[in-house]
């Protein structure tokens, strides 16, 4: 039986690598011979405008796809809350593999915890959705938008750019960076973004051999909670430009699914929480439930 030869795509960002790296690791443990090819992304190199002003998280992954289109890659592995909530045509996501801390946490040299910062404080976020549940929190901080790699948001915080900045948990853990964390947010305090501390793979979506590959690495608890998240994102519009985080949890066959919603338009406006659970073995039935979900979040007044 002859070996099965794979290449992935990836961003270059010192996360991504480490992303790629450990899909190769788990592939070549299948027995697969596995390359890596670096790629540099709209999203890497836009640095000065926040996603949601230059077309959103799909920067991130066009290039991406091109590559697996013109067959110098045959798989490509994301951040799962950086994959746009619609597939473009003929692509697929073929494996999402278990979940890092899904949790957002607090990186500050002077200040242990958001509650520590004095009034009119900085903050460095890029994410509407940070930005509302930071505000809910604290209406008096100052929230600055930041960009760039993990490594560049922490020198800017470094820099003294910001009293202190949130980040995803997961990427700091991942890059053996979690001495930099100061405090790690409640699911109750900062419900995280659809997908977050999640990878998702991505394939052409006739490349059933590539798929068959990757069942083993697929997470079905993972997968079941993300599908549930990622469809209240799509329903809702799914994109960067919008304030929205939803965060589901199994419990054996009880899918729990928490959103939350903050008006673009006014900051300041209180936020719009919905909640639902069902049992759910399938992704049809954790899609439905994100559906059921978002249904809440517009009677409610979400846009």
């Amino acid at each position: 039986m002859s070996t099965v030869h794979l290449t992935i795509a990836t961003r270059e960002s010192r996360l991504a690598l480490w992303q790629a790296h450990h899909l190769q690791d788990l592939l070549q443990e299948l027995g697969c011979k596995v390359d890596i090819l670096g790629m540099t992304t709209q999203g890497d190199q836009i640095l000065d405008r926040s996603l949601s002003k230059v077309g959103g998280k799909g920067l991130f992954v066009k290039e991406l796809e091109v590559a697996l289109e013109e067959g110098r890659a045959d798989l490509a592995v994301h951040s799962l809350k950086d994959v746009p909530m619609d597939m473009p045509q003929g692509f697929a996501l073929a494996c999402v593999m278990a979940r890092e801390d899904p949790r957002d946490a607090w990186v500050s040299p002077h200040f242990a915890s958001l509650q520590d910062l004095p009034q009119g404080a900085v903050v460095g976020t890029s994410s509407l959705r940070r930005t509302v549940l930071l505000r809910a929190l604290r209406p008096d901080l100052q929230i600055e938008p930041l960009r760039g790699n993990l490594d560049t948001r922490l020198r800017k915080l470094d820099e003294g750019q910001y009293a202190g900045i949130v980040l995803a948990a997961a990427g700091l853990k991942r890059l053996g960076l979690s001495e930099r964390i100061r405090h790690i947010f409640a699911i109750t305090e900062m419900l995280p973004a659809a997908g977050q501390g999640a990878l998702g793979i991505e394939i052409q979506t006739h490349r059933e051999d590539v798929r068959t590959v990757l069942a083993p690495l697929a997470d079905q608890t993972t997968w079941l909670a993300v599908a549930a998240e990622r469809a209240v994102s799509r329903a809702m519009g799914g994109s960067c430009s919008m304030p929205l985080a939803a965060h589901a949890t199994l419990h054996k066959d009880h899918l729990s699914l928490d959103a939350a919603w903050g008006n673009p338009e006014d900051l300041y406006a209180p936020l719009i929480k919905a909640h639902a659970v069902s049992d759910v073995t399938t992704l049809a039935q954790a899609e439905q439930l994100g559906l059921q979900v978002a249904a809440q979040l517009r009677a409610m007044g979400a846009a």
